[in-house]
């Protein structure tokens, strides 16, 4: 497995908070009802569990929280909870060689071209990039 190196910045004006640590800062109210939450966010979670499964062992979940801390301020405020999964999935997946960035693009062109073929709306674009030269 590769082991990168984490790259934690703090957050501006909070007096050294990361990115990601936000507790006692002013983000407004928490919505604290109940609620289902949406299929996609089923599936991501499901994914999770299955790739850090000891069956399959892709990556520790100690790794997923380390990308998703490790996300600009600007990403990590414009993302809700399941997308930092989602996102972070995909990059462990990509960084610890477990598909490649062409078996990725294919399987999202897939994905798509089935949405088109049944009338489900695609939305276009790409996935914001870290600054390294890396998706985000």
């Amino acid at each position: 497995m590769v082991d990168p190196i984490p790259k934690t910045e703090l957050r501006a004006e909070t007096g050294g908070h990361a990115i990601h640590d936000v507790g006692g800062l002013n983000f407004g109210a928490i919505d604290r009802s109940d609620h289902d939450l949406a299929h996609w966010e089923k599936r991501v979670d499901a994914m999770l569990i299955l790739l850090v499964s000891p069956k399959k062992g892709a990556f520790k979940i100690d790794a997923m929280r380390r990308v998703i801390e490790d996300y600009g301020e600007q990403q990590y405020d414009a993302t809700t909870y399941y997308e930092k999964w989602a996102r972070a999935i995909r990059n462990l997946l990509l960084e610890q060689a477990v598909i490649t960035e062409a078996e990725l693009e294919q399987a999202l062109e897939a994905a798509r071209a089935g949405f088109e073929r049944e009338g489900r709306a695609v939305v276009e674009g790409t996935v914001p990039d870290d600054g390294s030269g890396k998706r985000a």
